[in-house]
């Protein structure tokens, strides 16, 4: 089987089994979005869905975060991964929103990466979840389902996969491609003890084949 056809059936497989994907994070608008996304580096959606109601209750726009120090947006957020380093870069953003982009989120990836606290990683999800660009965030789960499944070839880097994905999905995919890889990686292909018995991938996935082999 020759990549173009792992990935037609990989395609194929979700869009039959999973036709609607979004992102599990709580938000209603882009501000809110960005908010959560810089709060889940290393944190679970499950922990920052629980920050956030309080944190964007006294925070509701970019405006109202840039004019504290970020000490007060730790009190909220001390229950997060690395709180004191989220909480600086959640109050450069405000600012930065502010002075620099009319307090709107921008759609350019380029421009989002300016923002503190926000990555390629982070720039891709906006502009895909927001402004439904064909862009691939790529964060652990999407980095080690596709390169298991055999969609990503020798890549090292995050930048490698997201390179090897966009080549590959249809550009009109790409929003959703991104959420099939990350869910199946939260729900099925587990880091450690992956669930095979329950995939409908195995027929088009190097690691099960792979394992197959060994208990031969």
């Amino acid at each position: 089987m020759n990549k173009k056809e792992r990935f037609e059936r990989v395609i194929s497989y979700f869009q039959k089994e999973m036709p609607i994907a979004e992102t599990e994070l709580e938000y209603k608008n882009p501000y809110e979005l960005l908010v959560a996304v810089i709060l889940s580096a290393q944190c679970t959606d499950k922990r920052v869905n629980l920050i956030t109601p309080d944190l964007l209750k006294r925070f509701p726009t970019p405006e109202a975060m840039a004019a504290v120090d970020s000490a007060e947006v730790f009190d909220y957020i001390r229950s997060c991964s690395y709180p004191n380093n989220k909480a600086k870069h959640l109050v450069g953003m405000a600012r930065m929103l502010v002075n620099d982009f009319d307090g709107k989120v921008p759609d350019d990836i380029d421009e989002l990466q300016k923002l503190p606290g926000v990555g390629r990683k982070t720039a891709n999800v906006i502009a895909s979840v927001v402004y439904n660009k064909p862009a691939m965030a790529v964060d652990t789960h999407v980095f080690r389902v596709s390169a298991r499944i055999g969609l990503t070839v020798g890549s090292k880097t995050p930048l490698e996969t997201e390179k090897q994905l966009v080549e590959y999905f249809p550009e009109e995919l790409l929003p959703l491609a991104h959420h099939w890889l990350i869910l199946h990686g939260r729900y099925t292909c587990l880091a450690r003890s992956p669930k095979c018995e329950k995939c409908g991938l195995t027929a088009v996935c190097e690691y099960f084949q792979e394992e197959q082999q060994k208990q031969k």
